[in-house]
């Protein structure tokens, strides 16, 4: 699924291309996606393209008068090709400026193209979104606090969208590799030294996946077209057997809420 490296790589693939752009025409050959596309997508032709946001995994297109809220789901990815460009089979939407489409592949259609004319933060959809761990808000005080009395693993604990927003399975096992901390050991046990370590390692995981165009384990491609390279990089995920790339240990795999954890039991301590 593409998390927020792959959505980042997007945005700065696509609001170029889009900014000042005006919207002649909207295309919309599958509607049947996460949520119906709304009628008054439909309706978007003659506003002009103000620029490209992310709030977590959504991009948030801002139209003047409201904003197009597009989640790329588990297998999605957008492109701006030339106008006139033939749709394949999985290509669901298109938003035409001109000369330009920006257009939406989405093979398993968990996607979605949404419309709100209102307060975009106030969406329900993104209303109750946790802090954005790139930015200055997710420092080691910040994170200190959102771990108390949380007795889940800090595995899980990065995983949850209502506290930190975005990070994902892959980055959630690559950043407490950085920072030396066992996937199963309760958030609330963390000590500010060691949240001041994961903070930093979030951030770095996250800025090197971007730099490195995302992971790519199946669909997702940015809007050149090209695969990520994150997943060619990584420390420990997908590498369960496999000796650790920094004291050899074999890596180890286990299950946190059904969702697959990777590891170094020498270099991560609980």
């Amino acid at each position: 699924m593409p998390e927020l490296p792959e959505v980042e790589v997007t945005r700065r693939g696509i609001a170029p291309q889009l900014a000042g752009r005006r919207i002649s025409g909207v295309a919309v050959r599958e509607p049947r996606l996460r949520w119906p596309v709304p009628q008054a997508v439909r309706k978007l032709a003659g506003r002009t393209v103000r620029g490209v946001r992310r709030r977590g995994k959504y991009l948030l297109i801002d139209c003047g008068d409201g904003h197009l809220i597009v989640h790329l789901g588990m297998s999605g990815s957008l492109r701006v090709l030339p106008s006139g460009t033939p749709a394949q089979k999985h290509d669901h939407f298109d938003l035409v400026l001109g000369d330009r489409v920006l257009r939406l592949r989405d093979p398993r259609r968990f996607g979605a193209v949404l419309w709100t004319a209102g307060d975009v933060a106030a969406h329900p959809l993104l209303a109750h979104l946790g802090v954005e761990p790139l930015s200055r808000a997710l420092d080691p005080a910040r994170l200190h606090a959102l771990t108390r009395r949380q007795r889940i693993s800090i595995k899980q604990f990065l995983m949850d969208g209502r506290r930190i927003v975005g990070v994902g399975n892959i980055y959630a096992s690559e950043s407490l590799f950085r920072a030396g901390i066992h996937p199963l050991t309760p958030a609330r046990r963390l000590s500010v030294e060691r949240c001041a370590r994961l903070s930093r390692a979030i951030k770095e995981t996250l800025r090197l996946a971007i730099r490195s165009g995302g992971s790519t384990l199946r669909d997702f491609v940015g809007a050149d077209g090209h695969a990520g390279e994150f997943q060619a990089r990584s420390w420990v995920y997908d590498r369960a057997g496999l000796p650790c790339r920094r004291c050899g240990t074999p890596i180890r795999r286990v299950v946190q809420g059904a969702r697959a954890t990777y590891f170094c039991p020498a270099c991560q301590k609980r």
